[in-house]
């Protein structure tokens, strides 16, 4: 029953980030949504990009690769840092973090979820969803602190 549990969650957990993460959207002030979007225009790609390096410069075998074991989800051998899906769910906790504290706490605990899913079903090693977690959480504050705050000032958004 748990390996059930932590299968749904590394396969399919992440669409309730998706999922939550819209609704939550949708619930906002048009100025609210203004911010989240134009934030996520600017984390978006900058996560994407180190995820991308990051991926180039550490490879990390996936633990059912070095380990021989067999996996309860069956996926490609590819490096596994960072994980995809923890990062996707990091994001969208990111972005609300400065707009909904609700939201992106619900968001962050959806992403744990997925986080530890992940490494107990053998897609991933602790290092490659924090690495997740850590890019997000970096690049969020990085533009806010240095961009987001900026833009506020010379616009009327917000």
């Amino acid at each position: 029953m748990i390996g059930a549990f932590f299968v749904f969650g590394a396969k399919y957990l992440f669409l309730f980030s998706l999922l939550i993460g819209l609704l939550c959207f949708l619930m906002l002030s048009g100025t609210a949504q203004k911010r989240i979007l134009i934030f996520a225009l600017f984390n978006l790609p900058l996560a994407y990009a180190i995820a991308v390096a990051g991926r180039l410069l550490y490879l990390d075998p996936r633990p059912f690769v070095v380990g021989h074991f067999v996996l309860l989800i069956s996926h490609a051998t590819d490096n596994g840092f960072p994980s995809d899906h923890t990062l996707l769910c990091a994001f969208i906790a990111a972005i609300f973090s400065t707009t909904d504290k609700l939201a992106s706490l619900s968001l962050w605990m959806v992403a744990s979820a997925v986080a530890v899913s992940r490494v107990y079903v053998g897609l991933h090693h602790l290092t490659d969803v924090v690495g997740s977690v850590a890019i997000s959480i970096i690049v969020a504050w990085g533009v806010n602190r240095y961009i987001m705050s900026k833009l506020w000032t010379w616009t009327k958004i917000g």
